[in-house]
């Protein structure tokens, strides 16, 4: 796997500019910034049609969009003096428009491109997957929804669970894709892995994510068939795109019933730094609630996060992120061993998180342009479920290097990159106080090459065909995975895609400390998507094959007997996802989407005992969105509905296997947003309301080891979410924004 690298390095030198051949250039006045220009226009082909999906930027800088479904685009810039507006997309002939930029608004004349050798019309790949993006117009959800959507409480992945191919799994809290289990979905933010997405959590209190949606300027969720980019992912891939140069200086005072957070930011001409601290407390809610649930010590969570933003020379872009968090909790929760039946087992957490982003990416000769970054992370866990005292350290470092030729031909594009982790895990556990240490643990060193291309194959069909390569020193394997995705326009805004590919990952960590002698969890994606978008209007439908092969299975009753690990297991999952979303079309004033999802599944991994129907799997769930907007009051309104048909559980009192079924589970949820001004500062009063009804879900049972000697059944306590129902009021300050917030329109 060494010498694929090797040619990439060569293929890097090859075509990196020495000194001698490009020397570096003082800034000139056109990336100075000084005056803010917002442009607007519409890329058409040659018979007038519009052309979605085109790029068009002004050179030399990062500052551009991405055409609608309608041809449109719209962008601001800072830069000055005469540059060239360039309007690009596979299958035409690029164009370069030469632009006076001197601060207001510039309507432009529709950019109207040749078709080259094959044509690319409007067919774009979306196949698998859901884009959050402000660039991107065809998206089906932007950053601002996710903030906005009640009920997620500005978390990304219950956001997400609101779209179709998900399962709401409420007691965990994460994303759960197609039939896979929350393992199998990946996170990467700019291109490289989040090690921890998510804060700690135990046994019936919901995770949530480490990051604010915030931070990002789009989201990109592949549901499957996803790029060759992207590896370690069986079913999922959440990718989180960071935000440039912040716009303005600015401080962001954030006051909440449950905490609250300070930012900072401060923009200069090329560069912007913030920096942010929050704390979360639940102790003074539970205090005002009485909860069911016994709390030793409520959640709590103190964090901090520092982002600095660079332009380098013409073309440049430095990133880097840092995140601290430490949080704690303490719960007496009913446990179904008799020596805990009185007074509840006492589970304790502490989490301690670190992690470290920075990339770098800037434009080079002959086409081709650079993306660069290394990630850091460590986390620290110590959890006391009574009497047990378990400890964690994992600690991961990720470089990667990415070339791109968008315009190594008009019918085709050429991406190449190479990754490599070195990844520590060390485990410390204590049956009893007293008992001795056990230390095991691992280290994992793992290559990984891919090389992807966009193809023009055709006026209304487009492809993309790409391999990746992986080495993993620690399971002395490797594997090669190929993928390919066509797209075929129907008619106008109107698509036909299909994708397949081999999707590998790595066993789990807490399955690696027993048995490092593993291979490769493999799934193989076969998807066909339909999709019609009209102005305001998204309908898509998929359809969707998942085989599992090589998933671990171990003893269920002697989960440390190394011997017994294996890569038997087996499974398949395989429906029907439907997405409509209507933005203020029908209803003038609402905008709402409707996800179904159609799940049939069945799969033998870790402890089952059979192929059954997994735990966390639904055969139908529905999610309906909606958000209304009072003008008169400058208040929006948003509700959120969920239902997830009856879930799998094991009863070990009845025969058979996962055999139980639990009750549907069903959510209300509700958010209020009022736009004001308090002491001239734009300011927004938010209140969110989950679960309103309050029902009381049941998501299982949890039995015990041992049947009673009396009655010679097992003894079973019902699974349920830790906070069921949450109320949180806030209210979001700006100060010193220069440019003022305007209350009479919906934030969005």
């Amino acid at each position: 796997m060494k010498t694929p690298a090797l040619l990439l390095l060569f293929a890097l030198a090859s075509v990196a500019p020495t000194a001698a051949q490009t020397p570096v250039a003082a800034p000139t006045p056109a990336s100075v910034a000084q005056a803010t220009t917002r442009l607007s226009g519409t890329v058409l082909d040659g018979a007038g049609h519009p052309l979605p999906g085109a790029n068009v930027f002004l050179k030399t800088t990062f500052d551009g969009a991405t055409t609608d479904s309608l041809g449109r685009f719209a962008f601001s810039t800072t830069a000055t003096g005469t540059l060239p507006l360039v309007c690009t997309l596979i299958g035409y002939a690029l164009q370069e428009t030469p632009l006076a930029l001197t601060g207001g608004v510039l309507a432009l004349p529709p950019c109207r491109l040749r078709e080259s050798r094959a044509s690319l019309g409007t067919v774009t790949i979306v196949a698998g997957a859901f884009e959050a993006s402000d660039e991107k117009r065809s998206a089906t959800l932007k950053p601002l929804d996710i903030l906005t959507t009640a009920g997620a409480m500005a978390n990304i992945s219950t956001a997400l669970n609101t779209l179709p191919g998900t399962t709401r799994v409420g007691e965990e809290g994460k994303l759960f894709v197609r039939g896979g289990a929350a393992s199998e979905t990946r996170y990467y933010l700019d291109g490289l892995p989040v090690q921890s997405f998510y804060g700690g959590s135990t046994a019936g209190m919901p995770a949530r994510g480490r990051f604010s949606p915030s931070l990002f300027k789009g989201t990109l969720f592949s549901t499957g068939g996803y790029s060759a980019e992207y590896g370690q992912a069986l079913s999922a891939v959440v990718g989180l795109n960071s935000l440039d140069l912040d716009p303005e200086t600015q401080t962001g005072i954030s006051l909440l019933s449950v905490g609250g957070s300070l930012s900072r930011t401060k923009r200069w001409a090329r560069t912007s730094a913030s920096v942010n601290v929050d704390y979360t407390n639940l102790a003074p809610y539970f205090g005002l609630t009485a909860p069911a649930q016994r709390w030793e010590q409520a959640p709590q969570t103190l964090g901090g996060a520092f982002r600095l933003v660079h332009r380098t020379g013409q073309t440049g872009m430095l990133k880097l992120y840092a995140t601290y968090s430490h949080q704690q909790v303490a719960s007496r929760q009913a446990d179904p061993e008799a020596a805990y039946a009185l007074g509840g087992r006492l589970t304790s957490l502490q989490n301690t998180n670190y992690y470290f982003n920075t990339t770098y990416r800037t434009a080079w000769r002959r086409g081709w342009s650079l993306n660069a970054g290394l990630a850091l992370g460590r986390e620290r866990n110590a959890v006391q479920p009574e009497p047990q005292r378990i400890g964690t350290l994992e600690q991961t470092a990720t470089a990667r290097l990415v070339l791109t030729n968008d315009s190594a031909s008009t019918w085709y594009n050429l991406k190449l990159g190479t990754e490599n982790t070195v990844q520590r895990y060390d485990l410390t556990y204590q049956a009893t106080p007293d008992a001795p240490v056990a230390t095991p643990g691992f280290l994992e060193k793992r290559t990984a090459v891919f090389a992807e291309s966009d193809l023009s194959l055709a006026p209304r069909l487009t492809g993309r065909v790409g391999l990746r390569g992986e080495y993993s020193a620690l399971l002395h394997k490797a594997n090669l995975a190929p993928r390919a995705a066509l797209a075929w326009q129907l008619g106008a805004g109107e698509q036909l895609s299909a994708a397949a590919g081999l999707f590998y990952q790595n066993p789990t960590n807490d399955l690696l400390y027993v048995q490092p002698a593993l291979g490769f969890e493999r799934a193989a994606h076969y998807i066909l998507t339909y999709q019609h978008m009209a102005a305001g209007r998204i309908l898509r439908v998929d359809t969707y094959r998942k085989d599992y092969r090589g998933l671990v299975c171990f003893d269920r009753y002697n989960t440390l007997n190394a011997s017994a690990y294996a890569n038997s297991g087996s499974g398949y999952a395989q429906g029907v996802d439907v997405l409509w979303r209507d933005q203020y079309r029908t209803f003038k004033k609402i905008d709402y989407w409707v996800s179904y999802g159609l799940l049939d599944t069945r799969r033998q991994f870790r402890a089952d005992l059979a192929p059954a129907v997994p735990t966390f799997a639904a055969t139908h769930t529905v999610s309906l969105v909606g958000k209304y907007w009072v003008q008169q009051l400058h208040l929006q309104v948003s509700a959120t509905y969920a239902y997830g048909s009856p879930r799998a559980y094991y009863d070990p009192n009845q025969p058979g296997y996962n055999q139980g079924r639990t009750p549907s589970s069903q959510q209300f949820d509700l958010g209020l947003s009022y736009l004001t001004h308090l002491a001239g500062q734009y300011t927004i009063v938010h209140l969110s309301m989950s679960n309103v009804l309050g029902r009381d879900n049941l998501y299982g049972y949890r039995y015990a080891t041992t049947p009673d000697a009396a009655t010679g059944r097992y003894a079973a306590v019902p699974v349920r979410s830790l906070m069921p129902q949450l109320v949180v009021a806030a209210l979001f300050i700006s100060v010193n924004k220069k440019t003022p917030g305007d209350t009479s329109v919906a934030p969005e």
